[in-house]
């Protein structure tokens, strides 16, 4: 995976979902609310497309609640993530 996508809420929010290569050449998932929380998950296994981890993220952060959503939308597509920072 050599870029990075970026996905900013829709509703006015500030909520924000991004995909990013950690230097070990990891995905990382980084949500950030604009005001006080940011949270970075490590996706498990290397063989994930970019493509549905964009989808997944797509459909969050178009969602109110954001972070449940992306926890549904990864579970459905079998993409299995950990926490990296809380």
């Amino acid at each position: 995976m050599g870029h990075q996508s970026f996905f900013h809420a829709p509703h006015g929010g500030a909520d924000f979902l991004g995909l990013r290569t950690d230097r070990q050449g990891a995905t990382e998932i980084v949500y950030d609310d604009g005001v006080k929380r940011r949270m970075v998950w490590r996706v498990a296994g290397r063989a994930t497309s970019e493509a549905l981890l964009s989808d997944a993220l797509r459909a969050a952060v178009g969602s109110l609640r954001v972070i449940p959503t992306l926890y549904d939308e990864l579970k459905k597509r079998s993409i299995a993530i950990e926490a990296v920072v809380r």
